[in-house]
């Protein structure tokens, strides 16, 4: 499971371990302005009493080219019109590609089946890897470039399965699911831009997509 320590990824963790799942978590800290959902990662990860939760350091600060990993200014009370068109800034080039390769071989040495992430119906609107057709992509990359993935192909079997439960889902939806579970969801962090002492910032894309849907649920 990618855990990010938001909503979205939080909620995911814990439909897989309602599906009855051994869980293993995976968390990056790669440089972001919000380091502060790296505990609130723990939180979650230690509320679903997960096997094993791994936390990857990798410095994407020294590529750039996003609002979260460089001093580039994080947009703020922009209307939801604006937060539905086009790639934002805090779009991290590359990011899900790194991560969902992380879990890949992760899950190749565990000998798991099922990798988990959490992106939904608003992500891949602004965001190119959140799309089914890049989630779709990866996956028939993974099972070519895996000794699990060629194994299993030589059975007439599909070896590693990403599982995206949330992608068709709207925030107060999302919402909705995590509450039906019992996540703790004043242990997540949905913000761009926490203080340093991880408060959210209200203002950020994420921040009002997020009261949006606690509102709406």
């Amino acid at each position: 499971m990618l855990l990010s320590g938001g909503l979205d990824s939080s909620t995911c963790l814990a439909i897989a371990r309602e599906q009855g799942h051994r869980l293993h978590a995976l968390s990056f800290n790669y440089g972001q302005r919000q380091q502060a959902e790296l505990a609130a990662a723990q939180a979650i990860a230690a509320w679903a009493g997960v096997e094993s939760h791994r936390i990857i350091q990798m410095d994407l600060r020294a590529i750039g080219g996003s609002a979260l990993t460089s001093d580039l200014a994080v947009p703020k009370h922009r209307s939801l019109k604006d937060i539905g068109e086009g790639i934002p800034i805090t779009y991290v080039p590359a990011r899900n590609t790194l991560f969902l390769s992380y879990g890949m071989a992760l899950a190749e040495v565990l000998g798991a089946e099922h990798l988990y992430i959490g992106v939904n119906a608003l992500d891949y609107s602004g965001y190119p890897d959140c799309r089914p057709e890049f989630v779709q992509a990866f996956q028939a990359m993974a099972n070519l470039a895996t000794r699990a993935g060629v194994e299993a192909a030589a059975q007439g079997k599909v070896g590693l399965k990403i599982h995206t439960p949330l992608l068709h889902l709207g925030k107060a939806e999302i919402v909705r699911e995590a509450r039906r579970l019992g996540l703790p969801i004043d242990q997540t962090l949905s913000c761009y831009d926490p203080s340093p002492e991880g408060h959210p910032c209200s203002a950020c894309d994420a921040c009002l997509l997020r009261a949006k849907g606690i509102a709406e649920a």
